[in-house]
């Protein structure tokens, strides 16, 4: 289990400060894209959901257990839980010179003359050869915040703290469909395993009869050789079902930051999982529901902070300063002789061989290059979505029409090993009948998974019912 260390209490102090004084006035960031009216795709008469906790809609309590096993002990998940702590001690560090900083300082120096008559720099003369000094005094220093670039040095470090957050909700929900994919990936592994076994026992129980009327001079090679042929075929096929089951479960377990030999996965049945349908609501809604978009805004919103730095930079700086204190020869005399030291300076770049310009032509290209970029994530949210939508639409019409298919090639099945029996069919036919059965048995499995994957993959495109903390 991994324990996850809280922040310190002076930073989170520093950042509560620093949220509450700047919470009105961040800027809101306008990527220029708009959003469709509605989905294409979306389904008829389902239900709006909204809900954090969207795996527990599939109905089993055993992917209910992993996924919280995955919240917990995932490495990726505490990786970036220690990436946000990171973030929030950049904000408060970046917020720290908007205000003065104060410094105490207490000295004591003992300088003795050695030989000679000493120097200007010395303290120490022939006639008083050792000087003792004591002193204690309280500085104050700070930059005024003419232009705005300490402002905007701490507006970039709390964005870059919500991209930190919602890129942490970002890994976790990533981590859960990959959890939910994968867990229903196995189980339907384990269940065309038991589909393959089953029917390699059925071509087996029908191969000793062919060999019995073979042996009877009522059958022929040929139909002996073919049915030793299908035999062989399904038995090739039941290791390759029997290797993606074993390399989900590899997966899986690491997913859940756990070796393979102590993950437990008991004998829920692949049927238990179910799917609801899940209502995606409006397009213009997504912006405020994937956690994705919220780390590319508040990341373009960080470089819009940086430009205003940038510029800041290029401009004179004013500091002011101030001292009190005390120094004198005994230390039972430092209180008798107090002072105070007043001090203002101003500062301006003249010439730095075009750096600073630089620095803020880069500042500009870095904000036009994740403006691009969230623009993209934008699109690719909707696309997410719609893709999604329309695999479920799709998935839901191949498993009607899949559905009669499996029932048609049962009933092909028993009506021809009938009729074979009775010496109106002949061996081919039924030959046929086995292979189409358990194609159609294999693919009703694969696309029941589908379908599980389709609705996993629209809850991580919708957000996951995500909600930012960091307003």
């Amino acid at each position: 289990m991994n324990k996850r260390s809280p922040a310190s209490p002076v930073c989170v102090l520093g950042l509560c400060l620093l949220l509450n004084a700047c919470a009105a006035s961040l800027p809101a960031v306008d990527s220029g894209v708009a959003a469709p009216t509605a989905w294409q795709y979306a389904e008829r008469d389902a239900a709006q959901l909204n809900n954090q906790r969207w795996w527990t809609q599939f109905g089993s309590p055993q992917l209910n257990r992993l996924i919280e096993q995955a919240r917990r002990d995932s490495f990726d998940v505490a990786a970036a839980v220690a990436r946000v702590r990171q973030a929030q001690a950049k904000a408060v560090i970046a917020g720290a010179p908007l205000l003065p900083e104060v410094k105490f300082n207490l000295s004591t120096s003992h300088q003795r003359l050695l030989r000679g008559q000493g120097g200007p720099d010395l303290d120490a003369t022939q006639s008083n050869d050792t000087v003792n000094s004591f002193g204690a005094n309280l500085s104050a220093s700070y930059e005024v915040d003419f232009w705005g670039g300490r402002a905007a040095a701490r507006d970039s470090a709390l964005h870059s703290l919500r991209a930190s957050a919602s890129d942490q909700a970002t890994v976790e929900l990533t981590l859960l469909s990959n959890v939910a994919d994968r867990y229903a990936q196995t189980l339907a592994a384990r269940q065309r395993e038991q589909i393959a076994e089953l029917n390699l026992a059925n071509a087996r129980n029908v191969l000793e009869l062919v060999q019995t009327r073979y042996d009877a001079g009522s059958a022929t090679a040929l139909e002996l050789a073919q049915q030793q042929s299908l035999v062989a075929s399904q038995q090739r096929q039941l290791p390759l079902i029997q290797q993606l089951a074993q390399e989900s479960r590899i997966t899986l377990a690491a997913l859940l930051g756990q070796p393979v030999q102590a993950l437990d996965l008991g004998t829920e049945p692949f049927q238990a999982l179910t799917w609801p349908r899940i209502g995606p609501g409006v397009p213009s809604q997504l912006l405020s529901r994937r956690p994705d978009l919220a780390k590319a805004e508040a990341e373009l919103a960080a470089a819009q902070a940086d430009v205003r730095v940038a510029r800041a930079a290029m401009l004179p700086a004013v500091t002011l300063g101030a001292t009190f204190g005390s120094d004198a020869g005994k230390a039972v005399e430092i209180l008798r002789s107090p002072y105070y030291t007043l001090t203002g300076g101003l500062v301006a770049p003249i010439f730095n061989n075009g750096r600073l310009t630089a620095e803020r032509d880069k500042a500009r290209a870095r904000q036009d290059e994740l403006l691009q970029t969230y623009r993209g994530a934008i699109i690719n949210g909707f696309a997410d979505v719609e893709k999604a939508l329309s695999n479920i639409t799709r998935l839901d019409q191949q498993r009607q029409w899949q559905t009669q298919e499996l029932q048609a090639a049962q009933n092909a099945l028993r009506i021809a090993e009938s009729r074979y029996q009775a010496g109106a069919e002949d061996w081919l036919s039924v030959l046929d009948s086995q292979r189409t059965l358990y194609t159609a048995q294999d693919l009703n499995v694969q696309l029941r998974l589908s379908r599980l994957q389709a609705s996993i993959a629209l809850y991580k495109a919708l957000g996951g019912g995500w909600e930012s903390d960091i307003r």
